[in-house]
C-alpha cells in the first residue's frame, strides 16, 4: 500500500509471513495438488538485461555522465542479474558510458555473487584489508572515466558515496536517478508478464483465504492461509498484512490484539514475488452483515479507486491522479487533503522489482505518465477509532490508457470479485 515502505513495516510485523507457513497445523489442510501458476513462465534473460544496459548508456550520453554506480539491491539485479544483500562490505556495479559492466565485490564472496551474474562483466575483487573504493576507482581509471561526472543510484548508502568521492578526487559525484529511473520506471512486456502472474497468484490466494475465514481467527491465522496458498501457487510471499476491526483504521496496523467476530471489518493487504517482480493487492470485507456506515465507506472507496484509474492518462502529471481522488473525497466530507477521517496517504506508488518504486500518485508529483509505467491504485478511507477500507489493485499504462493487473471487486457482497 502507499503510506509507508513495506520493508519498514516488516520490522513491525516481523516474522508474520514466515511464521504463517510454520503454523499450518490448524484446522485447515496444507495445499497439496494445487497447480503452480508459475509453471512455464519466462524469466528475465541476458538479452533483456543487455538492452537495459544499452538504454542506460544512451541516457548517460545525453546527461554527460562518465559512469553510473549502484550497490547490491534491485538496481544491480535489474542490470546484471547479480543478487546480493547489502552489508557493511560494498558490492558495486559500475555501468560505464560505453563498454562492459564492471563489478567490484569482496574476494571471499566472489563465487557466490558470480552464480547469479547474467551479463558479461569485468570483475574486480577486494581483500578484507583493501579499499573497495580504490578498486572501483582503478577500474574507472583504466577505462579513462575517473574524471567528469559519475552518477550514483538514489538508494546507495552515504558511506559508499563518501568512499567513492574520496577515491575519485577528479570526478564529480552526482545523482544518477535520471538514468536508473529512466530505465526502471518503464516496464517491458516481459516485466509486465511477470507482474501479471504475481498478481494472479495473490488474487487466487485472497479468494482462498476469504473462503476459509472463521470467527475467532487472529491476523496470523488468516496470514497463514494466504502464505500457504501463495507458496502452493508458485509465488514467494512478500508480505501479508491482516487488520481486523479498529486496526483497519490504521493503514499499517495496530499492536492491539485482534480477534475476528461478527460485524468486523477485515482489511487484507498482500503481495508476492514472481521472477523478481512484485504484486500488491488489498481487499476489505465485513465478516457478517455490514452496517450502513461500513457499506457507504466501502462504496466511497470503490468510486475513489475508479476515479484514480480514469485520471491516469498518458501525459498528465502523476500528482493529478491524487488530486482527482481528493477532490471527490472532499465533496463527500472526507479530509480535506490528508486529514482524517479520510485518505491520509498517497493514492498510489510505483511498483516493479520493488514493492515501492518511484514515482508516486501524490499531490505534488510533476512527473508525467508514460506507457510502461506501473502503479498501485489504493485511495483508502480511514476513520480512527472505528475502521478503515482500502481497495488496492495495480495498473500498467498503455498508449490506449491504463490497464488493471487485477480487477477491482464489484461490490461489498463480492469483495474478492
Amino acid at each position: 500500500m502507499g503510506a509507508l515502505d513495506k520493508l519498514g513495516r516488516r520490522g513491525f510485523l516481523a516474522g508474520v509471513a514466515a511464521s504463517a507457513v510454520a503454523t499450518g497445523g490448524r484446522a485447515w489442510a496444507r495445499d497439496e495438488g494445487v497447480k503452480k501458476l508459475t509453471d512455464g513462465i519466462a524469466l528475465i534473460g541476458p538479452a533483456e538485461r543487455q538492452a537495459r544496459l544499452v538504454r542506460a548508456q544512451a541516457l548517460m550520453a545525453q546527461l554527460g555522465l562518465s559512469a553510473v554506480i549502484t550497490e547490491a539491491g534491485s538496481s544491480m539485479d535489474y542490470f546484471t542479474g547479480a543478487q546480493w544483500s547489502r552489508s557493511e562490505r560494498p558490492t558495486l556495479a559500475i555501468i560505464p558510458r560505453e563498454g562492459q559492466v564492471g563489478m567490484v565485490m569482496p574476494k571471499f564472496e566472489e563465487g557466490s555473487i558470480r552464480q547469479s551474474l547474467s551479463v558479461p562483466a569485468e570483475v574486480r575483487t577486494w581483500e578484507e584489508d583493501e579499499s573497495p573504493y580504490a578498486i572501483a576507482a582503478g577500474l574507472l581509471a583504466d577505462r579513462k572515466l575517473a574524471s567528469g561526472k559519475v552518477g550514483v543510484e538514489e538508494t546507495i548508502r552515504d558511506f559508499i558515496v563518501q568512499g567513492l568521492a574520496g577515491a575519485l578526487p577528479n570526478a564529480k559525484i552526482v545523482p544518477g536517478a535520471a538514468v536508473f529511473r529512466g530505465c526502471r520506471m518503464i516496464k517491458t512486456p516481459a516485466e509486465i508478464a511477470l507482474m501479471q502472474v504475481a498478481s494472479d497468484i495473490t488474487v487466487a490466494a485472497l479468494r482462498h483465504a476469504h473462503a476459509n475465514v472463521r470467527a475467532g481467527m487472529v491476523p496470523r491465522d488468516i496470514a497463514a492461509l494466504m502464505a500457504e496458498r501463495t507458496t502452493a501457487l508458485g509465488g514467494r510471499v512478500s508480505f501479508n498484512l491482516i487488520l481486523i476491526g479498529e486496526a483497519s483504521a490504521y493503514p499499517h496496523g495496530s499492536r492491539q490484539p485482534q480477534v475476528l467476530s461478527e460485524g468486523q471489518v477485515v482489511l487484507m493487504d498482500c503481495g508476492c514475488n514472481v521472477g523478481g517482480y512484485e504484486s500488491d493487492i488489498s481487499r476489505t470485507f465485513v465478516f457478517g452483515e455490514p452496517t450502513v456506515r461500513q457499506r457507504k465507506v466501502w462504496t466511497d472507496v470503490q468510486r475513489g479507486q475508479q476515479i484514480a484509474f480514469e485520471a491516469a492518462k498518458i501525459g498528465v502529471e502523476a500528482g493529478s491522479v491524487d488530486r482527482a481522488v481528493r477532490a471527490y473525497y472532499e465533496s463527500l466530507g472526507w479530509g480535506p487533503r490528508y486529514k482524517l477521517p479520510g485518505l491520509s496517504h498517497r493514492t498510489g506508488h510505483g511498483i516493479g522489482m520493488d514493492g515501492h518504486e518511484p514515482v508516486n500518485f501524490v499531490m505534488s508529483e510533476t512527473t508525467r505518465l508514460a506507457p510502461g509505467m506501473c502503479f498501485s491504485d489504493e485511495p483508502g478511507i480511514y476513520i480512527p477509532g472505528e475502521f478503515g477500507v482500502r481497495l488496492e489493485d495495480c495498473i500498467h499504462l498503455t498508449e490506449q490508457g491504463p490497464r488493471w493487473f487485477s480487477q477491482p471487486p464489484p461490490s461489498l457482497e463480492k469483495p474478492m470479485g
